[in-house]
């Protein structure tokens, strides 16, 4: 997936105010990208998309790496995470120009098989939120990362219609394997003697 298709992705690192032209900001072209073979937009299964940077991303104050969960790691019920966006503040719509961040509590699975039915599939997805309904990840925060005792262990993919609890998250461990297989494609794309690189 990810071949033929005349779009035009880029990605900025180190912003915090996404409406200034920041110091700290690194905007990059996408070189390559790949959805999730089996992702599906009507279940929301296997909701993870790679995107390679070209060239690579330096490393600063403002712009570092998080290690993702290995596969099996699981993050137990209770534990607080952290997710941030630029997404919408209220269910009135409002948005905002810098990155807000929201601490979110790692729920029983039940809440969310209880909420969305046979699409809460544990083994890929992480159900978090808080119960208070008071603070959430909302519309425009997709894709971005469910942080938990310091390592990436979820992505922001979906909630209820009419709600902010729950949300579920895609769990990053779960695809462990699959995200490894592909950085090793990408490596290989990067090698001299590659056909892409000439």
């Amino acid at each position: 997936m990810g071949w033929g298709w005349n779009v035009n992705i880029t990605v900025t690192l180190g912003a915090h105010n996404i409406n200034k032209n920041e110091p700290t900001q690194q905007v990059f072209h996408v070189g390559h990208w790949v959805i999730h073979p089996k992702y599906s937009g009507y279940t929301s299964e296997n909701d993870i998309m790679l995107l390679k940077l070209k060239p690579r991303a330096k490393l600063t104050k403002s712009v570092s790496y998080i290690p993702f969960a290995r596969y099996k790691e699981r993050v137990e019920p209770g534990t607080m995470c952290q997710v941030a966006g630029w997404g919408w503040t209220s269910r009135s719509r409002d948005v905002t120009s810098v990155l807000m961040e929201v601490d979110l509590k790692v729920q029983h699975e039940n809440i969310c098989e209880d909420s969305f039915k046979k699409y809460y599939l544990q083994q890929s997805m992480i159900c978090a939120g808080d119960e208070n309904g008071k603070k959430a990840a909302f519309r425009g925060d997709s894709g971005g990362p469910l942080v938990c005792n310091g390592k990436a262990h979820g992505i922001v993919s979906y909630g209820p219609q009419n709600s902010i609890f729950p949300k579920v998250f895609t769990r990053v461990s779960y695809f462990e394997r699959w995200i490894r297989a592909e950085l090793r494609k990408f490596a290989l794309q990067d090698r001299p003697d590659s056909p892409s690189s000439v």
